[in-house]
């Protein structure tokens, strides 16, 4: 069976269906429609996914730190938000969360405990800087890399 809309009706079609539409045998009316996606729609396009993906894969390679973006609202205290979402991560204490919530003009870098031995507040403070550089300029996801690249060169590799 197609997928789609099928209703029954007692009464004829006494109309012509519109433009893209036909009455079946059976009365049903069976129209074309343009292809909607569900759901909402990404303000990125495929290489800048493939450009912020790439960045945090490589800063996590390298560093054996679990870096982490999130992009939206981060609500009333920025924050604690940051904190939560660090909170959520697989490995919070080896986890680095850089928060971005355009709309509110809001930047929060939150490492775990002992990522933030690796990476101090001067390094995360730089890479804000460098962000507010790049958004400044309308670039987003330039500055969300330029940061990864910053934070995983300011922490280094791993340390065994």
């Amino acid at each position: 069976m197609a997928t789609g809309e099928l209703t029954h009706s007692s009464t004829a079609v006494d109309e012509e269906p519109g433009y893209g539409a036909a009455v079946t045998s059976s009365g049903r009316i069976s129209a074309a429609k343009m292809y909607e996606p569900a759901g909402p729609i990404s303000p990125f396009t495929t290489q800048q996914l493939a450009r912020l993906d790439e960045a945090l894969t490589l800063a996590s390679r390298e560093t054996g730190l679990d870096f982490s973006v999130y992009l939206g609202d981060l609500g009333e205290d920025t924050r604690v938000a940051a904190e939560g979402l660090l909170a959520s991560t697989d490995n919070p204490a080896d986890s680095v969360v850089v928060a971005v919530s355009p709309g509110q003009r809001a930047i929060e870098i939150v490492t775990g405990s002992q990522a933030r031995h690796r990476l101090p507040d001067r390094g995360a403070k730089l890479a804000v800087a460098s962000m507010v550089a790049s958004f400044k300029e309308g670039d987003l996801v330039g500055g969300v890399v330029n940061a990864l690249r910053m934070l995983s060169d300011q922490a280094g590799a791993p340390q065994h």
